[in-house]
């Protein structure tokens, strides 16, 4: 007799791999208890900054039993993202992530087909995605589900693919089949990440201070203008950072992404300080309609630029 747990692991990875997603894990939903101890150690120490909705919701952020009532499964996807194309040179760095189209409705799409694929083919599974817009430790649960190990710079990094990627989580009360967790840290006594960090954000004990991070100061900090004593520090990076994954030594293994959406805009590419300071609102809202930069906003951007460019 065929075990439909491994029947129905088997057809949703599957159907994961049809819809684009590069790779799948899966672990049983219970409460993250160490998870819990660190984040609320994070907390207190106010490495959050200004992005107080890390502050919100940690019951559900802990357990995805709170999140999803009656939870079982918790599935991990993840989507290359690394481009084909560099920036040229001497242009605003925006981060590799926001070179297409925004992640977030890409991602949501995929795994809206993916939760229907499994209700046709499976029977009535309830069950929610999400991806970076949720309560979920969406990292935690990657390693939990045999993807990778975290590493100093706070990113998931997987073995033969390294950490060029999106994470996405569907939450199911659907019992699956489950994968080991990942046990190793590669990172040994590698500590690329942590000097090449100009603002020294990356702490001994894997440890990121977020309110000192490249991408906070330029994405999540609402604040009309960024601390003085960041001046210089920068590197010329305008909207994210990617200094700590450009350095590691996994991503040697990085490949092209084979997801059309994520194909850099024309501007992003070649924009140089001098064009985007004479870019207009009406510009900015048309050009990045779609674009993960629209989140930071025209005056944001507008702030970014200046503050590395003066």
């Amino acid at each position: 007799m065929v075990d439909p747990r491994q029947q129905n692991t088997q057809l949703i990875r599957q159907f994961a791999r049809s819809l684009g997603f590069d790779h799948i894990g899966i672990a049983r939903a219970v409460k993250l208890e160490e998870d819990a101890r660190r984040l609320e150690e994070w907390l207190n120490k106010g490495m959050q900054g200004q992005m107080q909705y890390m502050e919100r919701y940690f019951d559900q952020r802990v357990d995805p039993r709170v999140l999803v009532p009656g939870a079982q499964s918790v599935i991990t996807l993840l989507l290359n993202y690394y481009p084909d194309q560099d920036q040229t040179k001497n242009s605003p760095l925006i981060s590799k992530y926001a070179y297409g189209k925004d992640y977030h409705e890409v991602i949501r799409n995929k795994l809206g087909a993916l939760l229907s694929r499994i209700r046709e083919n499976i029977g009535e599974v309830q069950g929610r995605g999400f991806v970076d817009s949720a309560p979920v430790l969406e990292r935690t649960w990657a390693k939990r589900s045999g993807l990778g190990w975290v590493g100093k710079n706070g990113n998931l990094i997987n073995k033969s693919a390294g950490s060029f990627f999106f994470i996405a989580t569907l939450i199911t009360d659907l019992e699956l089949e489950y994968d080991d967790p990942f046990a190793k840290d590669y990172c040994g006594t590698c500590t690329k990440c942590i000097d090449a960090c100009p603002t020294e954000a990356i702490l001994p004990g894997n440890i990121v201070n977020g309110s000192k991070c490249i991408s906070y100061f330029t994405i999540e900090l609402k604040d009309e203008l960024i601390p003085s004593e960041m001046k210089g520090r920068f590197n010329n990076w305008a909207f994210g950072c990617d200094i700590c994954q450009d350095i590691c030594p996994w991503n040697r293994f990085s490949t092209p992404t084979e997801e059309p959406s994520f194909r850099p805009i024309p501007e992003i590419l070649n924009l140089s300080t001098e064009e985007w300071e004479a870019m207009s609102e009406e510009r900015f809202k048309r050009v990045f309609k779609d674009s993960p930069l629209k989140r930071t906003k025209y005056g944001g951007m507008m702030r970014n630029i200046k503050f590395i460019g003066s």
